[in-house]
């Protein structure tokens, strides 16, 4: 064999061939944000000058000045901006969201439909710097959504899903609410229907098998749904707390729609992680929310826009309308009165509700109403990172968490309204705006 073959067959074998090119060792590649001020989320106050590390999908460390960058290292000049932790929403549907006459879209729309606009509000949510959400109820679509996210398949915000809410017949989610009576049928576990505490063991049962990560169930009337009732209790307490049980045999939490006062109740009695909209909470079901440790997701921004909504003719239907107009505007002084005596708040919207992307707004309403700005943005930071049990891996800048950072113009501290205005996301190391 000739010789030049010979040796060329060798460093095959050895992989040592020059036809082979061998990288060069180099250090791994970091990201340096150079930040003007620094609102890390473990404290109350801003750090100014600082520099975030962030290597792969990880803040590495942060370090006081500004960093002088290596050779192989990518800079990111925040100097003029304000820099915080990527924003939490705890409850948003991103399947859908609000426009005059929209009712008629679950008789239009196919999934496919439903799927490819689920994902331009997904990516709407990550640009207005929440980097991390939970869907609080659609289709199921909002599985594959989440799913599709983490394959990095489309841009959003991490997801935390329902999937399908859990309602009583006729109740908030049932979803043939309003059909004509032969399209009604009699929907029942797997759709997320539920009748006594045995079915509400096998709806729970059915949204692990679906893949969701938690469980929502709408415990009184609601506002958007095309039934009569917009407050009243529509879960017994023996089926709320067969749902609470059941949930914590699938390491599931529980989410509650509530709007009436003896639907907080029951629903707070029964061991629900959080209460949605809360709007006629009394001194009593704030006592039990206070003894049970319940979380309160107010929604104002929600609230302030159905009514808005409603005074617009045929904007919603004729059951719509009066629920929206008398409900809607109560959701803030509820929140103001809940805040003021010592319920526990975690942040949350409604997004879908209103038009998506602008969740921060909730921030300004918050703060109208009370509440500290400092405890406003703290609220949808490590308070939600611990109710999504995710406290160690996102909602403050430290290292070792993700590196969900955004930041925005001015010190929202001092102007709160700065939140609704994002100028740079990072979510998993990864810049997307």
């Amino acid at each position: 064999m000739n010789r030049h073959y010979l040796s060329l067959l060798l460093g095959l074998c050895l992989g040592t061939s020059p036809l082979l090119a061998q990288p060069a060792a180099t250090a791994p590649s970091r990201t340096l944000l150079h930040c003007g001020n620094l609102f890390a989320g473990t404290g109350n106050d801003l750090q100014r000058e600082m520099t975030i590390v962030v290597e792969g999908n990880k803040i590495a460390a942060i370090q006081r000045g500004y960093t002088t960058p290596a050779a192989q290292d990518r800079v990111i000049d925040l100097k003029s901006k304000t820099v915080l932790p990527g924003l939490i929403d705890m409850h948003v549907h991103l399947e859908t969201e609000t426009r005059r006459g929209g009712i008629v879209d679950r008789f239009t729309q196919n999934v496919p439909d439903v799927a490819f606009q689920a994902a331009k509000y997904a990516k709407t949510t990550l640009m207005a710097g929440f980097t991390t959400v939970r869907d609080l109820g659609g289709t199921g679509v909002n599985v594959s959504l989440r799913n599709a996210v983490n394959r990095g398949l489309v841009d959003g915000p991490r997801i935390m899903t329902a999937g399908k809410s859990i309602a009583t017949t006729g109740g908030h989610a049932d979803p043939t609410n309003g059909y004509r009576k032969d399209l009604m049928g009699d929907p029942g576990p797997e759709e997320g229907v539920i009748n006594s505490p045995d079915e509400a063991r096998k709806a729970v049962r059915q949204r692990y098998k679906d893949g969701s990560d938690l469980i929502k169930i709408t415990a009184t009337g609601g506002v958007l749904s095309n039934a009569k009732d917009g407050s009243g209790p529509q879960f017994t307490e023996e089926e709320a707390r067969a749902i609470v049980e059941a949930a914590k045999d699938y390491g599931f939490a529980v989410a509650a729609h509530a709007h009436g006062a003896e639907g907080i109740k029951r629903a707070a009695r029964a061991g629900v992680q959080t209460i949605e909209h809360g709007t006629y909470m009394d001194d009593e079901a704030i006592a039990i929310c206070k003894k049970m440790g319940t979380y309160y997701v107010p929604t104002i921004i929600a609230g302030k826009t159905v009514a808005d909504s409603a005074r617009m003719f045929g904007y919603y239907t004729a059951l719509v309308t009066p629920k929206a107009l008398a409900v809607g505007p109560k959701i803030q002084a509820t929140f103001a009165k809940a805040y003021k005596a010592g319920v526990n708040i975690a942040f949350g919207t409604d997004a879908g509700v209103y038009i998506h992307g602008y969740n921060a707004k909730e921030f300004e309403y918050m703060v109208e109403a009370g509440m500290p700005p400092v405890e406003a943005i703290r609220s949808a930071l490590m308070t939600n990172a611990k109710l999504l049990g995710m406290d160690t891996q996102i909602g403050s800048i430290e290292a070792g968490k993700f590196a969900d950072i955004i930041a925005v113009d001015e010190n929202p501290i001092q102007n709160i309204k700065t939140l609704q205005t994002v100028r740079f996301v990072m979510k998993d190391g990864k810049q997307y705006k």
